[in-house]
């Protein structure tokens, strides 16, 4: 299983896994144009990309939907209230025939891959992460989340590769410029993750089977990459894990994992 990261953090997300053969999205926040160049830049076949798997409904996850729902064929994994209310906040349809049902805590096949969503707490209509399996190979997708719940903890035990949310520094937030309100929706159990805490779930996940740790989702105001490196690195210590962050302009493309 391969992985990429095609862009991270506020303005836009999009992460890629392939077997080779056939890629899947999770989430797709850039232009379909940056989709295909960055693919393109870390020499991936942007015709192998089947479907993309949606996260939430917020605008940095799902900037491009439009677009590929009117110039590709790919499937759009989503749930159901997922979809309704991607369809609302970008005032499309995405066709039946189109869609993929999913439904958080029920894993789903597709295309040989087992793919599950499970749920989170932010503040959207039902926000998901994924874990997928494929080729004896696990991964999670993880951000977006305001607080480390033993749900989420338990789905991504025993896992090869985990991409995971480090989103700000409590200090740097709370002394910049931000808005009251937009601080303690960020802060909130229904916000984003911090560096400690997302040191936090990491260290409740980290196992022997673990070699590949990705910080995603950083903000570019309200954090810094040597930071979270430095909190995920406390617990990464001993560890045979390699440790790495996703960048919102620099697509990352990692080994192959088995």
């Amino acid at each position: 299983m391969h992985y990429a990261a095609l862009a991270s953090g506020s303005k836009g997300n999009c992460h890629a896994l392939s077997d080779g053969g056939r890629t899947l999205l999770v989430d797709a926040g850039i232009s379909l144009l940056q989709i295909r160049s960055r693919l393109a830049a870390l020499e991936w076949d942007a015709d192998s990309i089947r479907a993309v798997a949606i996260t939430h409904e917020h605008s940095d996850h799902i900037g491009a939907l439009g677009v590929i729902l009117r110039r590709t064929d790919w499937a759009i994994l989503a749930t159901a209230a997922t979809r309704a209310a991607v369809e609302q906040a970008q005032g499309l349809q995405i066709p039946p025939s189109r869609w993929v049902e999913l439904e958080a805590g029920r894993p789903r096949d597709w295309a040989g891959w087992r793919v599950l969503p499970f749920s989170l707490p932010h503040d959207a209509e039902d926000p998901v992460a994924y874990r997928i399996e494929a080729g004896g190979a696990a991964s999670a997708i993880v951000t977006d989340l305001g607080c480390p719940t033993a749900l989420v903890a338990d789905h991504l035990q025993d896992l090869d590769l985990l991409v995971l949310e480090a989103n700000h520094d409590v200090d740097m937030l709370r002394e910049g410029d931000y808005p009251a309100r937009l601080k303690a929706r960020i802060l909130s159990r229904v916000g984003h993750l911090s560096n400690a805490a997302m040191a936090e779930l990491l260290g409740r996940v980290l196992a022997p089977r673990l070699r590949q740790v990705v910080l995603a989702h950083l903000s570019e105001s309200n954090n810094d990459p040597a930071l979270a490196r430095l909190a995920a690195e406390e617990v990464l210590r001993g560890s045979a894990a390699t440790l790495h962050v996703a960048h919102q302009r620099v697509p990352l493309a990692l080994p192959p994992v088995a």
